[in-house]
């Protein structure tokens, strides 16, 4: 062991043994001492976490540097709280209170545990793309000339169940990092043959090494430890080895659990010959064939520094650690191991096994030797540095609306001229935006922000049909200094990538402002990875376009109906639905601040807390041409923008219906008011720039009373407290009706709510909005039945 020495080894080995005893007993006290009033199943992954236990302590007290990243196996939590424990970056009290209110968390969350975690992982197979996509961001952030270049790179590290790999983002990743000629990224698979269900597929570790290979990774297998390769040096030993790989996988996990008897019996009846094998298994107690057996590489840290440290390039690396299902504990290899538990007798068997004494459950080096010098030697190991791991970068200071002039204008050909206006500027504000999209760059509004400033690659490359002088609207120049990120068509990676980049501020000490385009109706197929993007807290605009059945002629599924409810009910994303340019120029100002915001929340009392705590933005935006209002943009209108309403016709006395708009449809609300109106001025109108906004304001003044503060009020109360309680509300937008149909319950108007609730049809935007109710002439309808006409 050329370069280490025992100690350090046995060191690591008596810290996972410590981790694994911790880790069980976290699970079993939160199961079967703690009270557990309402009896819900606390639950745990005993023998999940089990199997990751020697891959863990290896790599923290062993491996890591205190730049690398690391998304941990969900299941793998109880092991990784432990030894953040024994770090010291982990309280005991949140141990005993692990799946409790305020406790260690089920799955490591960098937005609700306190300790040092890099990634939060929960949804399966998310945590182990996001490395990926954190890699890229790593290389593009190191190719500016910014100070982070001069911190040292690291390695974004995915700890990954095998069954995880059934998850199909994970081979859209794998894809995408292969366009890209991704680097520093490993994934460590625990290869422990048992998923939920079951014992997985034979023949699935050929396939693995087989799609992996494909995209240019580098394959370690690590199949057996150092007990086992000993053993097969042993005259005989050779039979055993390959008794072992031929053994089916269900075969070997019953075995595990069976325990050394059983191995005896299965092992003599099928290559025991009265000779070497006979003599290598008799050489050996039951306890000590038990433990031959259970030395899969995964197990053996001796083996697995060695794997790691001896992986010096930086070309992607998938290891593929064979292990057992509950390694260390009475669960060991059953079937059913996934959610059981370790029962009163078993924790007391294992409990024996760890030498802890009863009372001492807790105590950081209870049951293991030489606790002060395994103290000094986590002390000094290289992750376990005092410089906090989490980094931060200033805010960079906005430039102010852009706007863009009056003509008629869709808001998505407004947003691309707003970018073009900022791309124009030498701020520094421009410098840190980085775009990205799916292959629909140029019909997202994207194509002259990426004429200015060019695409990412860490090499040059370019444009060959401008070199060939063939005349084209796109220059498609690939450089270190580029600022557009090109995908391939695959939503779930665009929302990882956008997470990844929303904390490059976090991850790699420098501020990016992320902004991400998509079809708005194609949010819903990456929707899993946009919420797992906002549970990191990472910061970005995200532009939804075009968007509805004003879309016309694409019809059906490419019509979108839900998103804007998704945007109000995600957390951690503000959406907005504007009509106007002007509108939009005032949302893109505020959301590059709001972006960067780090405050402190009030989430119980505050008129909407992500004011003070920022968050990411999303825009709904349309490619309906609308004519423009003039007038200048003072601030209260921008405030009320914010807010999320303003009154575009404000009510008077007479007032007998309120007509609420969001976003495109502000058309048909102005021309249904003004065939109604007339010189009476009876009708109102409302513009909703954000139903989110609004929605989130009114139910926060609410909490806010319920508290004893009586005296706030939402601004959605306070602009419809002047309309009459005899007037009737109408709301109008193009999508679900219940994104607005909600106003009337605010002071108790009367509501009829217009939108889509089916899927769209191809036609004209008139046609469209005549069948599904949402033209001028229906508004004008509604507005007659709620005021009696």
């Amino acid at each position: 062991m050329a370069g280490k020495s025992i100690e350090r080894i046995e060191a690591i080995e008596a810290l996972t043994k410590k981790s694994l005893w911790l880790a069980s007993w976290m699970v079993h006290h939160a199961n079967h001492i703690r009270p557990n009033p309402d009896g819900v199943k606390v639950g745990g992954h005993q023998a999940s976490s089990a199997s990751m236990a020697a891959i863990l302590a290896t790599l923290y007290f062993g491996v890591l540097k205190p730049e690398d990243r690391l998304a941990v196996k969900p299941h793998a939590a109880p092991i990784f709280h432990a030894i953040q424990y024994l770090m010291g970056r982990q309280s005991e009290q949140k141990l005993i209170d692990f799946r409790a209110f305020g406790g260690a968390q089920s799955y490591p969350s960098r937005t609700k545990d306190t300790e040092d975690v890099d990634f939060s992982t929960g949804s399966v197979g998310l945590g182990v793309a996001m490395t990926a996509f954190a890699s890229m961001v790593q290389d593009y952030v190191r190719a500016k000339d910014w100070p982070g270049k001069a911190r040292p790179e690291g390695r974004m590290i995915a700890l990954a169940g095998d069954a995880e790999l059934d998850e199909g983002n994970i081979y859209e990743c794998l894809l995408e990092g292969w366009k890209h000629g991704l680097r520093n990224c490993w994934w460590i698979i625990d290869y422990n043959r048992q998923s939920l269900d079951g014992v997985v597929r034979e023949g699935l570790y050929d396939r693995i090494e087989a799609i992996f290979k494909a995209f240019g990774w580098r394959v370690v297998t690590l199949k057996y430890g150092a007990l086992q390769r000993a053993a097969f040096a042993e005259p005989g030993g050779e039979r055993l080895k390959a008794w072992i790989d031929a053994c089916p996988n269900d075969l070997y996990s019953a075995l595990m659990f069976r325990g050394g008897t059983a191995w005896r019996e299965r092992l003599t009846d099928e290559i025991g010959d009265q000779g070497d094998v006979s003599a290598l298994l008799e050489r050996r107690s039951d306890e000590d064939l038990a433990a031959l057996m259970a030395n899969l590489g995964g197990h053996c840290v001796e083996s697995l520094l060695d794997q790691f440290e001896n992986a010096g390039t930086d070309e992607p690396t998938v290891f593929i650690n064979y292990t057992v299902k509950g390694w260390g504990t009475p669960l060991a290899g059953h079937k059913d191991n996934h959610a059981g538990q370790m029962t009163s007798a078993q924790i007391e068997q294992l409990r024996a096994a760890h030498n802890i004494r009863n009372g001492h459950e807790w105590d950081v080096f209870e049951g293991l030797d030489h606790a002060d010098a395994l103290a000094e030697f986590v002390r000094t190991v290289p992750f376990n540095t005092a410089e906090p791991r989490r980094l931060n970068a200033p805010a960079v200071p906005t430039i102010g609306p852009q706007f863009i002039g009056t003509g008629a204008t869709s808001t998505q050909a407004a947003f691309g001229r707003i970018l073009d206006a900022i791309a124009k500027t030498a701020s520094e504000m421009a410098r840190r935006i980085v775009s990205t999209s799916p292959d629909v760059t140029v019909s997202t509004g994207l194509g002259s922000w990426v004429n200015r400033r060019n695409l990412f690659a860490r090499k040059e490359t370019a444009d060959l049909f401008q070199k060939e002088a063939i005349p084209s609207t796109q220059k498609w120049r690939f450089t270190p200094d580029g600022q557009h990120m090109e995908l391939g068509i695959a939503e779930m990676n665009l929302f990882l990538m956008l997470g990844a980049a929303g904390l490059s501020h976090s991850l790699f000490g420098e501020r990016l402002l992320p902004i991400g385009t998509l079809y708005d109706p194609f949010i819903s197929r990456g929707l899993d990875a946009l919420n797992y993007a906002c549970y990191q807290d990472a910061r970005f605009l995200l532009v939804g376009t075009p968007s509805g059945v004003s879309l016309a002629g694409e019809g059906g599924a490419h019509q979108s109906i839900a998103s804007p409810l998704i945007g109000m009910s995600q957390d951690g994303l503000a959406s907005f639905e504007p009509a106007f340019a002007d509108e939009l120029s005032v949302i893109i100002d505020w959301a590059f601040d709001y972006m960067q915001r780090t405050g402190d929340a009030r989430p119980d009392l505050a008129d909407w807390p992500r004011d003070v705590t920022g968050g990411s933005v999303y825009l709904r935006l349309s490619t309906r041409t609308l004519e423009q209002v003039p007038r200048e943009m003072a601030p209260p209108l921008a405030d009320d923008i914010i807010r999320g309403a303003y009154w575009l016709q404000p009510p008077t006395p007479q007032c007998e219906a309120v007509i609420a708009y969001q976003g495109v449809l502000a058309s048909e609300a102005i021309a249904a008011a003004a065939r109604i109106g007339g010189d009476r001025r009876n009708v109102a109108v409302l513009a909703v720039t954000s139903a989110d906004r609004l929605n989130a304001g009114w139910q926060a003044a609410q909490r806010a009373r319920l508290h004893g503060d009586f005296e706030t009020t939402s601004h959605i109360e306070a602009l419809l407290k002047d309309v009459p309680h005899r007037a009737g509300l109408v709301t109008a937008i193009d999508a679900h009706p219940a994104t607005l149909g909600w106003l009337g319950s605010v002071l108790g108007h009367r509501t009829m709510a217009l939108g889509v609730e089916h899927f769209g049809q191809t036609g004209t935007v008139s046609d469209l909005y005549r069948h599904f109710g949402i033209g001028a002439e229906t508004i004008e309808a509604a507005c007659r039945q709620v005021f009696g006409r």
